[in-house]
């Protein structure tokens, strides 16, 4: 099989390269996105592989099927950016649905920890030996409330996590899972009874927005929120406006709605003309971070693993197991 492995960056040859020569694949690495201007550069293989920044739209899966592409092979959970329903009998589109829930969970817990004790602040005060305290003030996690909505892998390894440090913890999922070692309730009555909200849901037309300025308004006020699912989730203007009314404890980012050409890539030398996220950076209790709660050593190779056997099962006639379905598109 050839796959045409779209948005490059040095770490994924760490380890894609040496399992595609296990498995006999001869894989093309692109620097480039896949986009409407780049398809183009799949003419000739099998398979594509792309990330969550790129995105494959109805015209872009015609083009790949005429091209005789078999499959897009998504190396992430999340499949929101590529038009499922239009792949249906043209193209088998294969995810990863599973990779380390615990390193997505950790990192966002970090993220809590940093914004609740601004260990962020005091690293860059204490480089200046600046030892002051002034402002630095947190609060207690144990014995508060936890909120965490989706209650798949990864938002049962962040119940685990809140319960590990003493928390109270809701939850909240359109389809429950018994024995959960937290309290299923209303996303209403969640939102208005956390100190703590974490977001660990896909984006659907159903999830998109879910956090807006009525969502917000039902928040306790002081409340911290943290999202490393996807940004489509937060209306951001509706974000901006209530962190500037002092709503918000702290607020951790490590997805945003509007990444795709920002996230992942150098932009320490150019403008950016986001004026949401240049916004965001301005607030002291907001921490944005670009997309990395996945990435750790474990899951970067369950990750290359995961997607290889997709390709393998598509070559060789398996079953597609991780095949997202119509039932499963936007």
């Amino acid at each position: 099989m050839k796959i045409a492995f779209y948005s490059t960056k040095p770490y994924d040859k760490i380890w894609f390269e040496p399992l595609g020569k296990e498995y006999g694949f001869d894989i093309h690495f692109i620097e480039a996105a896949c986009n409407e201007e780049t398809v183009y550069m799949a003419k000739g293989y099998d398979a594509i592989c792309i990330f969550v920044n790129d995105y494959v739209n109805a015209d872009m899966i015609d083009a790949l099927y005429e091209m005789k592409v078999k499959a897009i092979l998504l190396r992430s959970a999340g499949y929101n950016h590529v038009n499922v329903k239009a792949a249906e009998d043209k193209l088998a589109v294969l995810r990863v649905p599973s990779y380390s829930p615990e390193a997505v969970a950790e990192f966002a817990m970090a993220m809590l920890l940093t914004i609740n004790r601004w260990t962020h602040k005091a690293y860059n005060r204490t480089r200046e030996f600046n030892m002051s305290l002034n402002g630095l003030m947190g609060m207690d996690l144990f014995e508060k409330t936890a909120g965490v909505v989706g209650t798949g892998k990864i938002g049962q390894a962040m119940i685990r996590i809140f319960n590990g440090f003493g928390m109270r913890v809701l939850c909240y999922d359109p389809y429950p899972i018994e024995g959960l070692d937290a309290e299923y309730v209303s996303l209403e009555e969640l939102l208005g009874s956390c100190e703590v909200i974490s977001l660990h849901c896909p984006l659907t037309e159903q999830t998109k927005h879910m956090i807006n300025a009525k969502s917000i308004a039902s928040m306790k006020n002081g409340v911290y929120l943290i999202n490393t699912s996807r940004g489509g989730l937060i209306d951001t203007d509706a974000l901006v406006e209530e962190l500037l009314q002092k709503k918000f404890g702290g607020v951790g980012l490590d997805v945003y709605e509007e990444e795709e050409g920002l996230f992942y890539e150098d932009k320490s030398g150019q403008i950016i003309t986001d004026d949401n996220l240049a916004r965001l950076m301005t607030f002291p209790n907001v921490l944005v971070t670009s997309h990395m709660g996945f990435f750790t050593k474990e899951a970067m190779q369950a990750i290359a693993r995961t997607t290889l056997e997709n390709a393998y099962a598509v070559e060789n006639g398996l079953p597609l197991i991780n095949q997202v379905g119509k039932e499963m598109a936007l």
